[in-house]
């Protein structure tokens, strides 16, 4: 009763700090003083695309504290943009909520019975709330693992099908528990799917008899782009077995948990290691916005295209009036500390000329979509998508 009343005492600061930024300070309302996440969240960097037949460069940005909370209630005056160290004035800023594809893994097995229990009666009941924050053009899939991975509902399942499968969730067997195998072929698994990918960890972090190392899993979840997020549950199966007797007396807790920690952080998500079931709506709300919304901020570059010397471009927060950094502060009113909100690099190439018949053909018979994504003349990202450059966040 006290958290849902500090909840909404903290939703109504907010509420009036955003009436009063619309009026015009130069103060953003954060989040409430007390966040969920036990860590800051890992970093993202920005997506940057230079396309060589319009010269129109395109950043793609979520922007965060440091305590990984996004930052709300932000105008278009308050975005300021440079390239090469030069503002420039220019700029367009849209908000961007695209649609998902989410992998949730949830734990459902172990060497213990209390364990296992806790699973049963935990997991679901974090699980489902899930069901709420996604929408008609959202993916979903959902794995359980013991000693084995089990696919429940795959990415192709209609959207009638989920409830029943969130709330009729295998029981949990006395079995190993091989999180690192699970999360290894999950994040494969999401390597093939297109669009925005999130992979979703309902865990106590425990692994027993994996044949893949966390080293392995880390590497591979950062490498691939695919931010993480954590549903931490060791705190309640610890509770649950504080006779200390039987196999989860033995179980090393603080490496279970700096473990599920690094994973999100490396991967680019978030973990949030005391998840509670009365917690888990605002949890997801946490992290369809993180996940979700992106500032989209085009621009025609001022420098000759022909220079096909790097450029830097840097995205700030200011107060419109004044030009200084944007004075942000929590709901209690503390001051968060910033930082460079984003920064990346682009390199622009001239698009081919065209030849005189092609040109003069295309006239007469003009066809929709002649520019492709290949004609952006950016460097390709890790991912190997053609127009996104590397990026430091």
């Amino acid at each position: 009763m006290w958290r849902r009343t500090s909840r909404l005492l903290a939703a109504l600061v907010v509420l009036l700090a955003a009436a009063a930024a619309a009026a015009g300070p130069a103060t953003a309302a954060g989040r409430s003083a007390g966040p969920l996440l036990r860590e800051g969240a890992g970093s993202r960097s920005p997506e940057i695309a230079f396309d060589a037949a319009t010269g129109m460069v395109t950043i793609r940005v979520s922007l965060h504290d440091l305590d990984g909370f996004a930052l709300p209630y932000l105008r278009r005056d308050n975005f300021a943009v440079y390239e090469n160290g030069v503002r420039l004035r220019d700029v367009d800023v849209e908000v961007e909520h695209a649609p998902i594809a989410l992998a949730v893994l949830i734990e459902m097995g172990g060497r213990s019975q209390q364990l296992n229990k806790v699973l049963a009666s935990e997991a679901p009941y974090l699980a489902r709330p899930i069901l709420d924050v996604l929408g008609p053009n959202d993916r979903l899939a959902v794995f359980t693992y013991d000693d084995q991975l089990h696919t429940i509902v795959d990415f192709d399942a209609p959207h009638d099908r989920w409830e029943a499968t969130v709330r009729n969730l295998p029981q949990p067997r006395f079995s190993e528990a091989n999180f690192y195998d699970a999360a290894s072929a999950v994040l494969e698994r999401l390597e093939g799917v297109s669009g925005r990918r999130a992979l979703l960890v309902i865990s106590t972090g425990i692994d027993t008899f994996s044949r893949a190392t966390f080293e392995e899993v880390r590497q591979e979840a950062e490498a691939a782009k695919i931010p993480v997020y954590v549903l931490g549950i060791g705190d309640i199966a610890r509770q649950a077995v504080l006779d200390g007797r039987g196999p989860a007396a033995r179980i090393d807790w603080r490496t279970c948990t700096r473990q599920l920690e690094t994973l999100a952080r490396a991967s680019g998500g978030r973990a949030y290691m005391d998840a509670v079931t009365v917690a888990a709506p605002a949890i997801y709300d946490d992290i369809m916005e993180d996940l979700r919304v992106r500032y989209v901020i085009t621009y025609a570059s001022s420098l000759p295209t022909a220079t096909p010397a790097p450029r830097t471009v840097e995205v700030r927060l200011v107060d419109p009036r004044t030009n200084a950094p944007l004075r942000i502060t929590d709901a209690s009113g503390r001051p968060v500390a910033g930082r460079a909100l984003a920064q990346a690099t682009y390199t622009p190439t001239v698009a081919p000329a065209r030849r005189r018949d092609e040109h003069a053909s295309s006239a007469a018979f003009p066809r929709e979509g002649r520019l492709r994504p290949s004609a952006l003349g950016a460097p390709q990202s890790a991912s190997g998508r053609p127009g996104v450059a590397a990026a430091t966040p």
